[in-house]
């Protein structure tokens, strides 16, 4: 299992509060609609359109392969969500670790599990690093408190 990870963020409010909202995907979909529209790239405010989302599960366009989908399939309170691929072309599933850093802020990162064969690895590692630090910059614009 190959596992790319984003670059950290930081959110101005607590883990407990970031947890809360993100372990419930249906929160997703409302605090998507709160972001900026001038902090999505051009070119992925199509995309953000495209997103359907459900309380646990979330699922958006992925190209040639067509539609991805992801179910919640574990919740470690306030530090720790995970998500299974569903219907994908390879295992994969995703983590968004929380970590607090004091009583309002913390810090998110984005993990990408895919199961790949090694000579494909050096093909996709840029395109999901891209992806997996696309979905943490949205939640740094997502207003928490």
């Amino acid at each position: 299992m190959t596992t790319i990870k984003s670059d950290k963020q930081t959110i101005n409010a607590p883990a407990e509060k970031v947890y809360e909202k993100l372990s419930n995907l249906d929160n997703l979909k409302h605090l998507l609609d709160q972001v900026p529209i001038d902090s999505i790239p051009e070119d992925k405010r199509q995309m953000m359109d495209s997103v359907k989302i459900t309380s646990d599960t979330i699922s958006f366009p992925a190209g040639p392969v067509g539609e991805i989908k992801l179910r919640i399939a574990d919740r470690l309170p306030y530090s720790l969500i995970s998500l299974t691929g569903e219907g994908s072309p390879v295992p994969m599933g995703m983590q968004l670790e929380i970590n607090a850093l004091g009583a309002d802020r913390c810090e998110v990162q984005v993990a990408v599990n895919l199961e790949i064969p090694a000579m494909l690895k050096p093909m996709v590692s840029g395109p999901l690093k891209k992806i997996a630090d696309q979905f943490v910059n949205v939640m740094g614009a997502i207003p928490f408190n």
